[in-house]
């Protein structure tokens, strides 16, 4: 059997976006749009890890790069209910 050739469909298209018609999202305790790159750590045990060993997982999210509050929805799924009760990590 003969591999059949690809005919360049699939290969995605590149489409031009014009920036300004995109939303820039802002902070909404003080209204700034610089965010900073920052990151949740996540202890987790060796008994629930899937290697046996304990873990430290981290969680990229955004933070206001003025107030330093985290960007909504970003601690959707991380297990961190509120960002002012975030617990100190004990090493």
């Amino acid at each position: 059997m003969i591999p059949m050739k690809q005919t360049g469909q699939g290969q995605g298209t590149q489409v031009k976006v014009d920036l300004k018609d995109a939303e820039t999202i802002r902070c909404k305790e003080c209204n700034n749009y610089l965010w900073i790159q920052s990151f949740i750590l996540k202890k987790l045990s060796a008994l629930v890890s899937p290697s046996g060993q304990e873990a430290l997982i981290p969680i990229q999210v955004y933070s206001c790069g003025n107030c330093g509050k985290v960007a909504d929805g970003m601690l959707d799924g991380s297990g961190v209910e509120n960002e002012s009760n975030f617990p100190s990590l004990d090493i």
